[in-house]
């Protein structure tokens, strides 16, 4: 079997059985699919191979990565693609053993994320047009993107069902397919409430101005997710990078702003005000603390901050 169709397959795999997102599966792939192309130039100089896969091949091929500068996180990327799919060939008994068991990961550098200060923030918040469902919508969506630290993807597929505003909590469907509960607070809760409420009543009105058939027919098509796009579907990932974009350039908000920041900016503020750090890692959804320590410099930092105030000698 072609290295192209063993990639496929493994692929499938991941799709099926471990459930990974379609952005994941697709970097993977693409990461892959440069393997395949590698393997495939090679072949001419390598003769007949008994082995789809082999320590020669696995060498070269990060050798190159190298050579075009790739960067660490990014050859780390492409190797985690690549012992996934050697781990999966030799259990599948198509590989007899894994080449990549002796290949070092690159040493990666602490890249510590940039959070919004809460003045951004409330200039970011302060800029849509809340006398218009899509301003209302937009504000909701910038309050419940800071207030829970949800992902994009988690952001634009909330539905209705889950959300309980009597409780205050969003329940976000996270990396595969792990369901988590997140607060919301009040004021997130606020801006919801009157997006829903507006929404409610302008789909009323379209209603009647289209007819009960034309009702039906909308209820049929669509799900009920809480931030729809003009047509009545999810928004997209990129719909709320652009509209994210456009309200912190209004805002004047230094050096921009994009969706992941308000996940940063939300982690970031509760170490600093006293949150502990496996309550954060619950409410991100990440699977290992090991991911949630990046923001613990913040806590440093506050530390570092209230001993320059508080100590004489400081």
């Amino acid at each position: 079997m072609s290295l192209d169709r063993l990639i496929d397959a493994y692929l499938d795999h991941l799709r099926v059985e471990r459930a990974l997102s379609p952005n994941t599966l697709a970097a993977y792939g693409a990461d892959l699919a440069k393997l395949a192309h590698f393997a495939a130039e090679r072949s001419g100089e390598d003769g007949a191979k008994t082995e789809p896969l082999d320590l020669g091949l696995v060498t070269a091929w990060l050798t190159a990565l190298s050579k075009e500068g790739l960067g660490a996180r990014s050859a780390a990327r492409h190797l985690s693609a690549l012992r996934g799919l050697a781990k999966f060939l030799v259990r599948e008994g198509l590989l007899s053993q894994d080449p990549t068991s002796r290949t070092a990961r690159p040493r990666l550098g602490r890249r510590l994320p940039r959070a919004l200060g809460e003045d951004d923030l409330a200039l970011l918040f302060a800029m849509p047009d809340v006398s218009t469902l899509r301003g209302l919508r937009d504000r909701a969506m910038l309050s419940v993107a800071y207030a829970a630290g949800l992902r994009v993807s988690e952001l634009v597929h909330l539905e209705i069902g889950d959300l309980d505003l009597e409780r205050g909590v969003v329940t976000a469907l996270g990396k595969g397919q792990k369901r988590r509960l997140v607060p919301l607070g009040d004021i997130a809760l606020d801006h919801l409430e009157a997006y829903l409420a507006a929404r409610e009543e302008d789909d009323r009105a379209q209603e009647k101005k289209r007819g009960a058939s034309a009702k039906r027919a909308t209820k049929a098509s669509r799900k009920n997710f809480v931030f729809r796009s003009p047509r009545g579907g999810a928004l997209t990932r990129q719909a709320f990078w652009q509209i994210i974009g456009r309200y912190a350039r209004a805002a004047g908000v230094r050096g921009g702003a994009h969706p992941h920041q308000l996940r940063h900016s939300f982690a970031t503020h509760l170490l600093g005000g006293g949150a502990d750090l496996r309550s954060v890692q619950t409410m991100l959804g990440h699977a290992s603390i090991v991911t949630t320590e990046i923001y613990t410099h913040v806590g440093r930092d506050h530390v570092r901050e209230a001993h320059r105030r508080a100590h004489p000698r400081a």
